[in-house]
């Protein structure tokens, strides 16, 4: 198909998606009907435009060899320079437990949604990778599953536009649940009793304009975190490579094995999460890390846009919204049936299943927006644990289904 733009013309697409990533963070920090969108999802909709209309093409190195080979793997440490296990088992206590509880939900969750409409779409099995990945942990792991079983550009778009709008109806049940007489008769709610004992009125912060505010960063900042990174993706890498080498796939489980110990995403993961807990003090002096990292982030979630058809995110969106509203039902039948059976507290539960399904920034938004002040740190640990065990579930995810 001729474009307006040819694929070997690296220079103009380049822009094109500088640019866009750069307009969709715009937008979301600046724009409340934008914040709800979310820029990701900005940034697919002007990839689908300009594809559909001809303008760029359904792929090109800039697309497939660089935003795919380099930026997806870098963004990855960066992120995940705050999962210092040792602090979060530390410090958040019961939220760790009835997170983990949510994690198994949606597991199985995936299992049941993947049983259930597989033979309606084609490619579920890497969907429900994908989705058990980010409902467990959030957008690093959808894209670093995405790319460790080679989903469909399509898909991975349709997948994205459904996961938002079931996002959207999610966070408003919860919100409701927070605020349902019938809830708080069932369950204990000392943050909520807190929050009324002091007449708090306190107005929610637009998460992303307060979340990514101005920060100290240096160019020395830019330069360790981009060289940690390379380095630990290049050791990831090596291990993954080598371990896929010796490890036979002469059946079932040992595939599953090959594909869980020769991925470089779970030694990504793996090289991150160890050097953010024996390291914290090095981790906490890469300022910037996470800007970086985001922006790679949005670089992808223009590039998963650019193959996809508008015909095919019509027509697979609606079975994928079930899918991710299943995954989510039994999140929360999970959270709130042994929260129940655990008495465990109303906040703790809502937060907890809100930190599975939406991740830290979402749930830390919701703790700020409903006056759980003493919560916000906990939810952020939980969420951002999420982040480690998310690829790890989600590979094993599309292990089993043969992704």
């Amino acid at each position: 198909m001729n474009t307006l733009i040819a694929a070997d013309n690296n220079w103009a697409l380049l822009s094109i998606l500088f640019l866009s990533a750069f307009l969709a963070i715009y937008l979301e920090q600046k724009y409340k009907w934008a914040a709800k969108l979310t820029g990701a999802v900005i940034a697919l909709i002007i990839a689908v435009v300009l594809t559909n209309l001809g303008v760029i093409p359904t792929s090109a190195p800039v697309f497939d060899d660089v935003v795919w080979g380099y930026a997806v793997p870098l963004a990855i440490p960066l992120l995940l320079l705050d999962a210092n296990v040792i602090k979060i088992w530390r410090e958040t206590g019961k939220l760790l437990v009835i997170f983990l509880i949510g994690a198994a939900g949606t597991f199985a969750g995936a299992l049941v949604g993947t049983a259930l409409l597989s033979g309606l779409v084609e490619g579920l099995p890497g969907v429900a990778a994908m989705m058990t990945g980010s409902y467990i942990g959030g957008g690093v792991n959808f894209t670093a599953i995405a790319d460790a079983f080679g989903v469909s550009g399509g898909l991975i778009s349709a997948a994205t536009v459904a996961d938002n709008l079931n996002m959207a109806v999610y966070l408003m049940i919860l919100l409701a649940i927070a605020s349902s007489v019938f809830f708080q008769k069932h369950y204990s709610h000392p943050h909520i009793d807190e929050v009324a004992k002091r007449g708090a009125d306190k107005e929610g912060e637009t998460l992303a304009a307060s979340y990514w505010e101005r920060h100290d960063i240096s160019l020395k900042d830019i330069a360790a975190s981009l060289a940690y990174a390379a380095i630990v993706v290049t050791v990831s890498k090596l291990i993954a490579g080598f371990l896929s080498g010796i490890i036979p796939e002469s059946n079932g489980f040992l595939k599953m094995l090959n594909t869980f110990f020769g991925s470089q995403y779970v030694w990504i993961t793996n090289v991150s999460m160890v050097f953010a807990s024996f390291f914290e003090d090095k981790a906490r002096q890469m300022h910037g890390a996470k800007e970086v990292g985001t922006w790679l982030i949005y670089l992808f979630y223009f590039v998963i846009g650019v193959p996809a058809s508008i015909v095919m995110i019509i027509r697979n969106a609606p079975l994928l919204l079930l899918f991710c509203f299943i995954l989510v039902v039994f999140n929360m039948a999970f959270c709130f049936g042994f929260g129940k059976l655990f008495k465990f507290d109303l906040e703790d539960i809502i937060l907890a299943s809100n930190a599975n399904i939406g991740g830290p920034t979402t749930a830390a938004g919701m703790a700020i927006s409903m006056g759980w002040t003493r919560l916000v740190g906990p939810c952020m640990l939980v969420g951002t644990f999420g982040y480690v065990i998310g690829t790890w579930l989600g590979i094993i995810m599309g292990s089993i289904l043969g992704a």
